[in-house]
């Protein structure tokens, strides 16, 4: 990945989303741009003032490579299938704080089914930091693509849930280490 604070120049036109409202913009070819994170397989860059998230799949307009895919075998067990899944979503960051959302203690439930051609449903309930994060619908969307990027799940549903509602004490020791609670 990328180093914290490294400029690049945007080698195509992108789109990604403003932090933290979502909105999506286009990014035009030749500009410069910040990067302040580069977790997970997604960036977050500072143009003029401006932080925004662009996908891993769009990795190329920052002369970066996309993540490499997940791997597990077909014939993984559960146990095995449910460390992968974990290990899948411990690689989703928010944007704006370098900690992934399994630390920050915003998976509240996941649980795996098999299906009859041996694949896997995984049903996910989370959470956000703040409930009005505008970033909400793309932390979703990146657990539910980085779920079904493992070979053996076939479905994937997140709800995002605020009951309970997200607190500080949920967050792992490692987490509070990273931003500083400790």
């Amino acid at each position: 990945m990328a180093a914290e604070d490294e400029v690049v120049t945007l080698q195509r036109d992108v789109i990604a989303a403003l932090v933290p409202s979502g909105q999506r913009v286009e990014l035009p070819e030749g500009t410069e741009a910040r990067i302040t994170q580069a977790l997970g397989g997604s960036f977050t860059v500072v143009i003029q003032g401006h932080m925004f998230r662009i996908e891993g799949s769009d990795a190329d307009c920052l002369g970066k490579e996309p993540p490499p895919l997940p791997e597990v075998s077909d014939d993984a067990d559960e146990e095995e299938v449910k460390k992968a899944v974990y290990e899948q979503m411990g690689t989703v960051y928010d944007p704006e704080i370098p900690v992934d959302i399994v630390e920050l203690g915003l998976i509240y439930r996941c649980e795996l089914e098999r299906a009859d051609d041996g694949s896997y449903r995984i049903e996910v309930d989370m959470t956000l930091t703040a409930p009005g994060c505008g970033m909400g619908d793309f932390l979703v969307n990146d657990v539910r693509s980085k779920l079904l990027a493992l070979p053996v799940v076939s479905e994937a549903t997140v709800n995002l849930v605020f009951d309970p509602p997200w607190r500080q004490d949920m967050m792992s020791e490692t987490a509070q280490l990273a931003v500083g609670f400790f």
